[in-house]
């Protein structure tokens, strides 16, 4: 059982400060402290980070800064730029910030200088999509394409589909974008269903070109687009592939000059950047895609030099440390006040839950505390009338983020008034509440006056943004790709690999052929076997 980090002198530092805080309520510590809001906000990068409405004081901050050190954060946080293998479990090195790198950036790899193969794929992606856009790349019968439906799964889906929505104002809208991601056949059919096959390109994103769910989906795709044009030679015109697999992807009938890949380097949910954005890129376009790569490259240089006090993800990754270690808090809640986002909450759950899942340390030994926390949203107002109550009145305790943005892309009088202030009205009602006696100046009903307060205390971060945008989308997702990074570094895990996503996937394996065939013996636990024999059934 490990104990080196809650033995260490910072944690049980950390520990005896909870105990004199725990208690204490935001709005003591806004009363006690005129200059609160100065002291715990940060306008950096385009970002204003505003983390007064937290449990914490100055001597909060400093002592997690002191834990920072401790596992020390900034080396840890260098040897990832630096290309080297800190995905120890995998030998891989971790440089996701290497995709975002402008040319003539030098980031080495065993001793190769990465950044022009990174810039030849974009350049690949770059002349490919302008030949989609203007209609200069031909379908098999000589029309242009007119859909485009992106195959993948977990990484390879995720971020595609949250760029697209996310960035739909700045999309091609002559293109019509679907996403397939399920080996539910329904996903498929629904997504294909009022397409045509001489109109549509499939992309096939999967790195190793064998991920059942995604190679099943993307067999379906062939058997549709041939049922409709018959001639095999057809494929090489309506699918394209993203993958290091030329073997396989031959093997399907690609051609390998419509292959983008990418490198080992690359973690699925941190690919949004690389090949796997080629539908992004085909939405947008090369140039808006390179201004999200912009944002992208501005959070990572941010995250790399600002001090630590004074560096957004940092902070943003010692509060979730604070929050789920000393006050126990399970899940965290991210609130995008911009309906645009509206898939930004399901993408962090891949990106903070399959990095952060882990309960053996890099020497492979148990933890001892609590990793990982449960990441979920939607977008403001609508929680407001759904879930809202349950943070505002509820025994949990659920930290928020909202993410607001000044400029609505659609300006129609008054609607983004009433959101920001939505927004802004419900951190305060979280962090101040109503007391008992404030009810009761209402003229509330003495039986009613319990129901009617409200305890506050509820602690809450608030990002506003100038306006959504390519460059301030690549931002938020690169901010929340370091906080990650941070709590990885504390609590001395590998956020870089997803072994829990295997056993299940191999046991489905052996599964399989016990549904397809009835006089096939299983033998699995007695529950396992009955659910099989009702399936047979």
């Amino acid at each position: 059982m490990s104990n080196t980090l809650t033995n260490s002198a910072p944690w049980l530092a950390l520990k005896s400060h909870f105990e004199t805080i725990k208690n204490a309520h935001i709005k003591t510590l806004f009363e006690k402290d005129s200059k609160r809001v100065q002291h715990f906000t940060i306008n950096e990068a385009g970002i204003y980070f505003d983390f007064s409405k937290h449990r914490i004081t100055e001597k909060t901050v400093e002592l997690l800064l002191d834990l920072a050190k401790e596992k020390s954060f900034e080396a840890r946080r260098d040897a990832m730029f630096s290309g080297d293998k800190i995905n120890i479990t995998e030998n891989r090195a971790v440089l996701h910030t290497a995709l975002r790198a402008p040319k003539g950036a030098e980031v080495f790899v065993d001793g190769h200088n990465v950044l022009p193969d990174v810039h030849e794929v974009l350049d690949k992606m770059a002349d490919f999509s302008n030949k989609i856009r203007n209609a200069s790349w031909k379908g098999h019968t000589g029309k242009p394409i007119k859909n485009i439906v992106n195959i993948g799964i977990g990484g390879s889906d995720l971020g595609p589909v949250m760029a697209y929505e996310a960035l739909k104002y700045f999309s091609n809208r002559s293109l019509t974008f679907r996403y397939v991601s399920n080996v539910d056949g329904s996903d498929f059919a629904e997504a294909v269903n009022d397409l045509n096959a001489d109109e549509t390109l499939f992309i096939i994103s999967s790195k190793t070109f064998t991920t059942l769910e995604t190679m099943t989906n993307a067999q379906t795709a062939r058997a549709w687009a041939l049922k409709q044009l018959i001639d095999p030679s057809a494929i090489a015109r309506h699918f394209v592939a993203v993958s290091t697999n030329e073997k396989e992807v031959v093997k399907f009938g690609i051609d390998p000059q419509n292959m983008f890949g990418f490198w080992d380097w690359v973690g699925g949910r941190y690919s949004m950047s690389a090949a796997i954005g080629l539908s992004t890129m085909i939405a947008i376009g090369p140039d808006q895609y390179h201004e999200m790569l912009k944002g992208f490259h501005e959070m990572d240089e941010h995250f790399r030099t600002a001090p630590l006090n004074k560096n957004i993800p940092v902070i943003m990754g010692l509060l979730g440390i604070w929050y789920n270690n000393f006050f126990g808090a399970q899940t965290q809640a991210v609130f995008p006040y911009e309906n645009y986002l509206k898939r930004f909450p399901a993408y962090l759950q891949q990106l903070t839950m399959e990095s952060l899942g882990k309960h053996s340390t890099l020497k492979g030994e148990n933890t001892d505390y609590q990793t990982g926390t449960v990441y979920w949203g939607e977008p403001g107002t609508n929680g407001q009338h759904s879930f809202y109550q349950l943070i505002h009145q509820g025994t949990r305790l659920i930290p928020v983020d909202f993410i607001g943005f000044k400029k609505s892309l659609n300006n129609i009088p008054p609607h983004q008034d009433y959101l920001i202030a939505n927004m802004i009205a419900q951190g305060e009602a979280l962090a101040f509440g109503k007391t008992a006696g404030e009810v009761r100046k209402e003229g509330i009903a003495e039986q009613l006056v319990p129901h009617k307060v409200f305890e506050g205390n509820r602690p809450s971060s608030t990002f506003f943004l100038d306006q959504l945008s390519p460059e301030n989308l690549g931002k938020l997702v690169a901010m929340y790709e370091h906080s990650v990074f941070v709590q990885g570094v504390i609590w001395d895990i590998n956020p870089f690999d997803q072994m829990g996503v295997e056993l299940g996937k191999v046991l489905a394996q052996n599964i399989i052929p016990e549904l397809q065939d009835k006089q096939k013996p299983i033998a699995h636990d007695f529950s396992t076997n009955a659910l099989i024999e009702f399936y047979r059934q």
